[in-house]
């Protein structure tokens, strides 16, 4: 990785950090604008970059709410990498709805299923809002100012995948 990558991947980790100060109420702690950056590096750097920041970035976010679901960030870290990889596949590939939609569904409603198995239904259902809202506040975000720096990027760095 080049060290204008490095540099990039980064800026957009320390982003995400800004990100996780900006809570989103909600049962648990570590619901924030943490992923925007993440989605806006899986289009604009690579599907990789942009897995390597949700990873993190949820990781840091957690860690500045006092690791509420203690291990099982490293779960939904995971997640967080697997659907922001699909994000940046579904946008490369045109399909800018699809990829806002399956963020949302995956991010708000799919990915907290592994809370059932150790919470319970209730703290599902009470966690759905803040993780809805959030979803749709970090993907809207990332939606409306991707393309206003798409031109920029493509223009000084290669996609890299």
């Amino acid at each position: 990785m080049s060290a204008k990558k490095m540099s990039l991947l980064a800026l957009f980790i320390a982003l995400s950090v800004i990100g996780a100060s900006i809570k989103i109420p909600a049962v648990i702690g570590s619901v924030a604008l943490d992923v925007f950056p993440a989605l806006f590096a899986s289009v604009l750097i690579g599907k990789r970059t942009g897995a390597v920041v949700a990873g993190l970035g949820h990781i840091l976010t957690a860690l500045l709410g006092g690791m509420p679901l203690g291990p099982l960030h490293v779960v939904v870290a995971a997640e967080m990498a697997v659907i922001v990889w699909f994000f940046g596949l579904f946008y490369q590939s045109g399909k800018k709805a699809v990829a806002g939609s399956f963020f949302i569904i995956t991010n708000g409603f799919i990915a907290p299923l592994p809370m059932l198995l150790f919470f319970g239904v209730g703290f599902y259902v009470a966690v759905l809002p803040s993780l809805f809202i959030g979803a749709m506040i970090n993907v809207g975000v990332a939606l409306v100012f991707i393309p206003r720096f798409e031109g920029v990027f493509r223009k000084k760095l290669p996609e890299v995948h």
